[in-house]
């Protein structure tokens, strides 16, 4: 199927005893077992079912089976929220003394995550002065365990290369793990691409109606991680944490998100509620739909900046002059996603004042919603950075970064053009 149908079907045949179309909620925390070896083989891993929602639901695997489809993964794993996800997928390969390899155009909290939350513990981040390949190599040595970027980046709208960031990863050993938050699965597929894992931030475009929070983890099934038993011996030796199950002779291709399960969910807790499995599954059978609306607005609102004289500057890939021009066709086919950032003329307070004369757009740090949505990344998301990893990052004092919505167009520009008006008085 093509990906509008994967997410309407995949992972739900109906439900055999009531016969429900829709996916029911299962708002329970644990499971009965038919006996106590019934329990033991459960816990052993020998056969599959479900045990304590903390680590899977029904619900929730519904939604997992129909993300692992639309990015073409062999396994998924739903938490509570892309920073959950992030953390789980990069916690589940290193160790203390270990090093990680990322781009710097990144989301803010992201940055924060590596900046000072692996690196208090001994994980030290090296970020790229650039998103360009070359820059990313020289990074790498033998204590790296993987390379990380955004596919679009958040709020930069930097498109990265992913086929030759995987082959530099590829190439020293390590697999490239993207978040594919802003495109989503309809308009881009990394692990296509040669991406060995993909994070999202659900909350975003997949739900697409700010009313729940979760993340996901896809595990591409891909990764020779056989060949590496000394660089991540937590697939190929006895996990301690889990009853000594050695994960690629239980799990095979799936060893990476399995052991995330049953290593990083079972233990850390960050578990997706089945409520918020089920809002998100909503949002994911219109997910195709919205973001055509999405991109052909976000076009339309890129052209109107583009010619105001108040606009300082735009970044949006979709036009011929952008330096990711040439990468938005190969990767995104043209279609670019709705998050674009500008400059108003003003500087600073030219961006604050733009920012307080919206009046139909929300003033949320929030993107990927149906509503349109506007902020300032220098005072919000990312005023923890300093100003060299602002710098890095692509964000600058004047730059306002919009997620366009799906209303009317013309009552999207017409509330633009009151704002940039309005920031001049």
């Amino acid at each position: 199927m093509k990906p509008a149908s994967i997410a309407l079907h995949a992972g739900y045949r109906g439900d055999p005893v009531e016969h429900a179309c829709a996916v029911p909620i299962y708002q329970t925390v644990a499971y009965d077992f038919e006996s106590a070896d019934h329990g033991a083989a459960l816990f052993n891993l020998e056969i599959p079912g479900n045990i304590y929602t903390r680590q899977g639901n029904p619900t929730t695997t519904v939604l997992e089976k129909r993300i692992a489809a639309l990015e073409g993964g062999v396994e998924a794993l739903c938490v509570s929220a892309g920073q959950a996800a992030i953390h789980y997928a990069v916690a589940n390969l290193v160790q203390s003394g270990d090093n990680i390899v990322s781009l710097s155009q990144l989301y803010g909290a992201t940055y924060t995550l590596f900046e000072y939350v692996f690196r208090a513990r001994g994980v030290t981040p090296r970020f790229a002065k650039s998103d360009r390949p070359e820059h990313i190599e020289p990074l790498i040595d033998e204590r790296s365990r993987l390379v990380y970027c955004e596919s679009v980046g958040n709020p930069a709208g930097n498109i990265a290369d992913i086929e030759a960031l995987a082959k530099v990863a590829h190439a020293h050993g390590i697999p490239l793990i993207v978040d594919n938050t802003v495109a989503t699965p309809i308009l881009l597929r990394p692990i296509e691409y040669g991406a060995d894992v993909v994070v999202h931030s659900m909350t975003k475009f997949m739900g697409g109606h700010g009313t729940s929070l979760g993340g996901v983890i896809v595990d591409s099934g891909r990764f020779p991680w056989p060949q590496y038993p000394d660089r991540f011996p937590m697939f190929s030796r006895p996990e301690p944490a889990y009853h000594d199950v050695v994960y690629l002779e239980q799990y095979g291709t799936a060893a990476y998100a399995a052991r995330c399960r049953t290593v990083m969910l079972r233990n850390m807790g960050a578990t997706l509620s089945p409520l918020n499995a089920f809002l998100i599954l909503q949002g994911v059978e219109t997910l195709s739909l919205r973001i055509e609306r999405h991109v052909e607005n976000a076009r339309a609102v890129a052209e109107y900046l583009r010619d105001h004289p108040q606009v300082a500057w735009i970044s949006y890939a979709g036009f011929a002059d952008s330096p990711y021009h040439t990468l938005a066709q190969r990767y995104l086919e043209g279609r670019c996603p709705s998050l674009l950032t500008f400059g108003v003329r003003g500087g600073l307070e030219g961006g604050k004042r733009f920012l307080d004369a919206l009046k139909m757009f929300r003033r949320m740090v929030n993107m990927g919603d149906a509503k349109s949505l506007a902020t300032h990344p220098a005072s919000t998301t990312h005023r923890q950075l300093s100003g060299k990893a602002l710098e890095l990052a692509g964000v600058t004092p004047e730059m306002v970064r919009l997620s366009i919505g799906i209303e009317d167009i013309g009552d999207i520009i017409a509330d633009l053009d009151q704002a940039l008006a309005a920031h001049l008085r």
